[in-house]
């Protein structure tokens, strides 16, 4: 039976957001180095080995090998096994092999590469006495978890928007990919407009940490709150207006210009500010654009190029 499972500890949530990609994509060929341990976690050696793409070797795995190479200046590269390609994106890389029941797996994270999107992560493995299988694990066009590796599993959980349910996932050698549960965003008990601290915010995303924030949000925002939170994902830290409010604008990954997003939390007047624009559009607001202060209205409409 799938179990509920409850996310709310800030430091998990962004421990868990996918990393920007900003990776060169001009090598001719981009293979892990051969682990010069001699036994040793060919991962580690390898990881630190990309630094450097010059006469890096294939990674030995399962009596073969694992090469990523790129044909075409600028063009994908391809993960493959002895000649056998399993898998292609702008961004390839090795990352580890990790024993998992028993067995070695090979992980590579495969993606576009850009803001905010973590890339998806591809299992390599041999089943005892069969064909070498690959599997990729993406929950959405932004790619996928991070993986952790446990004894028997490798697991999958996602970083949550709030507002939003998603399954987390687990891969076995022996069951495949399974649901291990939903996770939902929840912000953390207690808080209250007084414990907010803009200074400690990567992202104005992390004031829906805070329940006060996020009640008020749910409340003006109702089911659009994970696609409001969405269009702030590729942001920084936050400014202050001058009547004491703070903001921030953002983007959705990969449509920077053509789904950006604004908020902005006055936490004396316990009020919140939300927009949203596409291309060529007036920006939705919450509340109406006509009930904001005149500075946090001059805040959006420097940072949306009104």
């Amino acid at each position: 039976m799938t179990r509920s499972l409850l996310a709310g500890a800030c430091a998990l949530a962004w421990m868990l957001m996918p990393v920007a990609g900003a990776f060169a994509q001009t090598d001719k060929v981009l293979v892990p180095a051969e682990d010069p341990s001699g036994g040793a976690d060919p991962g580690a050696s390898s990881n630190a080995a990309m630094a450097d793409d010059d006469g890096q070797a294939p990674i030995p795995f399962e009596g073969g090998q694992l090469t990523i190479t790129q044909q075409e200046e600028d063009g994908e590269k391809v993960l493959a096994y002895d000649g056998k390609q399993l898998a292609s994106n702008y961004d390839v890389f090795f990352d580890k092999v990790v024993k998992v029941g028993g067995v070695d797996v090979a992980l590579v994270d495969v993606g576009d590469g850009g803001n905010q999107c973590g890339p998806a992560k591809v299992i390599v493995w041999k089943p005892e006495g069969g064909e070498i299988q690959s599997l990729t694990v993406e929950q959405n066009e932004c790619g996928a978890p991070p993986a952790a590796v446990a004894d028997n599993a490798i697991y999958f959980v996602p970083y949550l928007l709030p507002g939003a349910t998603q399954q987390a996932l687990q891969w076995s050698p022996s069951d495949g990919l399974t649901i291990s549960g939903d996770l939902t965003y929840a912000p953390e008990p207690g808080t209250d407009w007084k414990d907010i601290d803009p200074s400690k915010y990567q992202n104005i995303i992390d004031a829906f940490h805070n329940e006060a924030v996020y009640k008020a949000a749910q409340k003006m925002l109702g089911n659009t709150m994970p696609d409001m939170a969405t269009s702030l994902l590729v942001g920084g830290g936050t400014e202050k207006t001058a009547s004491g409010a703070f903001y921030a604008s953002g983007c959705v990954p990969h449509a920077c210009g053509s789904n950006d997003g604004f908020m902005a939390v006055d936490p004396v007047k316990h009020t919140l500010y939300f927009a949203r624009r596409g291309d060529d559009s007036q920006p939705q607001a919450w509340p109406p654009v006509a009930n904001w202060p005149a500075d946090v209205k001059e805040a959006m409409d420097k940072a949306q190029g009104n």
